[in-house]
């Protein structure tokens, strides 16, 4: 299944960069809105995951679903060579994609 959408895999982090969250969405302003202002409850609020330092786009809903589900079931050594392979500081990404200001580390 395809069309005109995007479909976002994203990873988040906390502050300290020891909690890891993978998810997908169709709409990745929104979403990071949610996590960044815990509208969305439990995991990404109980761990203040609201760091954006990883995200793919697709316009295959079915790619995204399976890379969302390879990603989840990786070792965490993995995720971590995914993510420093694009954004080796581990920024938070968020500013890219909602157009806000970088505002530099936590």
């Amino acid at each position: 299944m395809s069309g005109d959408s995007q479909y976002y895999i994203y990873i988040l982090t906390n502050r300290h960069k020891t909690v890891l969250y993978t998810g997908i969405t169709n709409n990745i302003v929104r979403r990071l809105h949610e996590h960044k202002n815990k509208l969305a409850p439990g995991f990404t609020a109980k761990y203040n995951l609201h760091s954006l330092v990883y995200y793919e786009v697709t316009q295959d809903v079915s790619s995204a679903i399976r890379r969302e589900k390879q990603i989840k079931s990786w070792r965490r050594d993995w995720k971590n060579e995914l993510i420093s392979e694009s954004n080796p500081d581990w920024s938070d990404l968020s500013h890219m994609i909602m157009e806000i200001p970088d505002r530099g580390p936590e």
